[in-house]
């Protein structure tokens, strides 16, 4: 799977940009705030229907116009090709399409085009709270799981309607209680199931791209916990019934759910420096891509979004060498903000790339 063709119009500060790509890397280089990161967001949200960096899509419309649009020309493992366009309007309706087509529902074309991103936000993962932790999981298995989105959508609804319950001043029915908890221990299960297998899958892979880009004597872990391993989930909900009535909020299920991430046995946000940090993060979406690739049969695209910021020069020289590699590795996009210091490292990597300097939102 790679992106050919990228149209993008009024999008954060892009005013237009038409460009075609390299099958194997390529780099938007040019100063901080004009527009690189835009320019890769533009090539996420085609793949997830939204913006990686804004919660509404109203904040991705450039100041002055009045919608901001997307296409992008794609080549599928069999060589066809597939375009994906995006319209969104700050009034009105936001379309997406396929080949001409319009969605009814945007979760039908998540993992139609497998990506993964690195971004600086990824921080949270490690400096944040467990949600941050859970939402990298369900980004994973939504992308090759259709089932997944929806027994996430069942879980957190019936979630919402029993901490409505709980906040009740009177005792509400007994019988609506048992009601969302049973639709509760029916999702969670099965969400429980597939985060446990996604965490199995993940690690071996996670292993083999920390000891590639991290100083060997590093000892790195990542495993998941859940409160599904304690036992029934409905007799959970039902036992801690009274507590969570004085909490005012759910104190057990699958919405607690952690992956914890350490290094050398301690909980690497209190352990790590930037670097190991930083190194820790890179693996982790490296692994994340692996996966994806043999789940979805399908090379997924990979964003990188000021990947060299707080690595030494060693290890972005085993990133590049990895990420170069086509066996393993797809399409890749890079943003940097020195032209010089890109154009070292892509001749040093030895593979088809192509350079694009971004300035004030334009693309030359």
């Amino acid at each position: 799977m790679r992106l050919e063709h990228l149209f993008v119009q009024d999008y954060r500060n892009i005013i237009q940009a038409d460009l075609d790509f390299s099958a194997g890397l390529n780099c938007f280089v040019g100063k901080n705030g004009m527009g690189k990161t835009n320019l890769l967001d533009a090539v996420y949200c085609l793949s997830f229907c939204k913006s990686a960096i804004s919660l509404t899509d109203q904040q991705m419309v450039r100041h002055g116009a009045d919608c901001y649009q997307l296409q992008g020309t794609f080549i599928l493992p069999d060589g066809s090709k597939s375009v994906i366009g995006c319209l969104s309007r700050l009034k009105g309706h936001k379309q997406f399409k396929r080949d001409g087509k319009e969605y009814q529902r945007f979760s039908d074309h998540i993992g139609y085009i497998p990506l993964v991103m690195v971004s600086p936000q990824d921080t949270e993962l490690i400096s944040g709270g467990s949600d941050e932790r859970r939402r990298f999981m369900d980004i994973i298995i939504s992308q090759y799981d259709t089932e997944y989105l929806k027994l996430l959508i069942s879980y957190n609804k019936a979630l919402q309607q029993r901490n409505v319950l709980l906040k009740m001043e009177r005792e509400p029915d007994r019988e609506l209680f048992l009601m969302w908890e049973q639709i509760m221990a029916d999702a969670g299960v099965r969400i429980y199931e597939k985060r446990r297998v996604l965490t199995d899958k993940l690690v071996p892979y996670f292993s083999e791209m920390y000891s590639l880009i991290g100083d060997s004597s590093e000892q790195v872990s990542l495993s998941y916990s859940s409160h599904a391993e304690r036992g029934d989930l409905l007799a959970q909900f039902e036992d801690g019934r009274s507590l969570d009535r004085s909490a005012g909020y759910s104190l057990h299920g699958i919405h607690k759910d952690e992956l914890q991430m350490n290094l050398d046995g301690y909980p690497i946000r209190r352990e790590g420096s930037q670097g190991q940090n930083k190194s820790y993060l890179v693996a982790l979406k490296l692994a994340q891509y692996r996966l994806l690739k043999e789940t979805c049969n399908k090379s997924p695209i990979l964003l990188l979004d000021d990947i060299f910021d707080r690595l030494d020069a060693v290890r972005v020289g085993r990133i590049i060498s990895l990420v170069s590699d086509n066996d393993k590795f797809g399409q890749v996009f890079i943003t940097d903000v020195d032209r010089n210091h890109i154009d070292g490292i892509l001749a040093d990597a030895g593979c088809e790339y192509k350079v694009f300097t971004v300035e004030d939102g334009n693309v030359i």
